[in-house]
Formats: C-alpha cells, sequence, structure tokens
C-alpha cells in the first residue's frame, strides 16, 4: 500500500492522488492501487520555516532560530510519516517539493522508504534533454534558496530562474492563488513567469511547486498534460514512479 504524506497544500495532494488514479484506471474499483492519503495540513509552513544558513552545506549549521523553525517542521514530518508506517504502508511519497529540504534528516527518522521527487524529476529530464542544456524552474522561494533541485540538476543542466521581480508577481501570487481555490486568477498570472524563461531558451520548465500544474493545466485534458512538450510536472513524474516501485514490490 502506498503512504501519500499530503497537506502541503491540500489541493496539491488530491491533484497527486487524481493522477495516480488516472494513470492506473481500472474496470473495476479492486483495480485500483491502495493509498493511503494523510492530509497533514498542520505541518508549519515550509517556505517560511527556511532560515538563514551559515554554511553552504544545506541543512547544516543552521543558526538558533533558524535551527529551531527547521526542527519545528521536521518533527511534524516525522508524525506524518509515523502515521502511514503504523497504517502498514511500503512506501512513502511527499507531493511538495520545498518539504524536501528535509527530505535526509527525515529518511534517518523513518523506517520506510520515501520518494525523492526532484530525484525522480532529474531522472525523467535525463532521458529527455541533452546535457548542459537550460532547465526552467518555477517553484516557492524556498526551493530555490536551499537548492533542492540544484543538488540533482546543477551537474547535468544549467538551472533558470525567474528574476525577483516576475518571481514575486507571477509565480508567488500563482501558489497563493491555487491555495486559495482561485485557479483561474492563478492560471493568469503565471504567465509572465512562463514567457520569462521561454525567452531564456529554457528547453524545459519544471513546475516545481506542486500548486503551479493546477495553475497551469486547471482547464486542459489530463492526455495533454501528459503529453506536453515543455513543462515537467513533479506530480506526474512523482506518480509514475510511485506505481514503478509498487509493481517492483
Amino acid at each position: 500500500m502506498i503512504g501519500i504524506l499530503g497537506g502541503m497544500g491540500t489541493q496539491a495532494g488530491l491533484d497527486f492522488c487524481n493522477k495516480l488514479a488516472i494513470l492506473n484506471r481500472g474496470k473495476i474499483d479492486q483495480d485500483y492501487p491502495l493509498f493511503i492519503l494523510y492530509n497533514k495540513s498542520d505541518i508549519p509552513g515550509r517556505p517560511q520555516s527556511i532560515g538563514v544558513q551559515t554554511s553552504k552545506i544545506f541543512n547544516k549549521n543552521l543558526n538558533k532560530k533558524s535551527r529551531k523553525k527547521y526542527s519545528l517542521v521536521l518533527k511534524s514530518l516525522i508524525k506524518g510519516c509515523d502515521l502511514l508506517s503504523k497504517s502498514k504502508c511500503a512506501f512513502i511519497v511527499i507531493p511538495c517539493n520545498t518539504a524536501h529540504y528535509w527530505y535526509e534528516d527525515l529518511q534517518k527518522k523513518t523506517k520506510l522508504p520515501i520518494i525523492n521527487m526532484p530525484k525522480e524529476v532529474y531522472k525523467f529530464t535525463k532521458k529527455s534533454c541533452k546535457k548542459k542544456c537550460s532547465i526552467g524552474l518555477l517553484a516557492t522561494e524556498g526551493t530555490i534558496k536551499t537548492g533542492v533541485y540544484n543538488k540533482f540538476f546543477d551537474k547535468d543542466f544549467k538551472l533558470v530562474f525567474p528574476n525577483k521581480i516576475i518571481q514575486k508577481n507571477s509565480v508567488n501570487k500563482s501558489i497563493r492563488f491555487v491555495k486559495m481555490g482561485n485557479v483561474k486568477a492563478a492560471s493568469k498570472v503565471i504567465i509572465p513567469a512562463i514567457n520569462y524563461l521561454i525567452k531564456q531558451k529554457c528547453k524545459k520548465i519544471i513546475l516545481g511547486c506542486t500548486e503551479l500544474p493546477i495553475a497551469i493545466f486547471a482547464f486542459k485534458s489530463f492526455k495533454k498534460i501528459k503529453s506536453s512538450k515543455i513543462f515537467l510536472d513533479p506530480n506526474l513524474i512523482l506518480a509514475y514512479a510511485t506505481m514503478k516501485k509498487l509493481k517492483n514490490r
């Protein structure tokens, strides 16, 4: 059984479950995969809990205040994983990119294996893009700041981000609108960020916040999501990786 630690945000977790079900659509109820979604929406805000680092080593040498914020999120994530473990799940997936800043410490405290979303996106990108090409990343400021994607992509690709103004007025607003349930507004406000990365000659654009695929694909068919030539949807890629792991057990 699949354990899904969601609630970061709620819409993103439901989007992942929907993609998991559509990819494995059955003729009867019993054909669908078994999974538990723990919508743990009380986890402290991830971007707000990423403080100032005194070292270039991610998660290490945080100042006292930042370490406290980091620990609060980690403890909440551990509680979520513990519940899924007690529910006899085989492994865990977390449909939130920023939460993977805590991945290494969380995996150390959790008995069940956790699929690493940014790593799966990197593996998928390697199969479809030439080395050293530019890959755009639309994400929370926390995901960009902590380098959870740089960790994998920097050795083979050039990650390109929006400038500060576009990040603030386009990406951040779009994410916030999805969380508020205003998908139509989110789909409009994200356009300048997409156009900026296309002008930077990015071969692909990673939708590195799980709210963004909702904003961009909300009014399109699932077929168009799967066949997109420019966008990389981490939730969709994670859904593929999840079923592969389940079938290989």
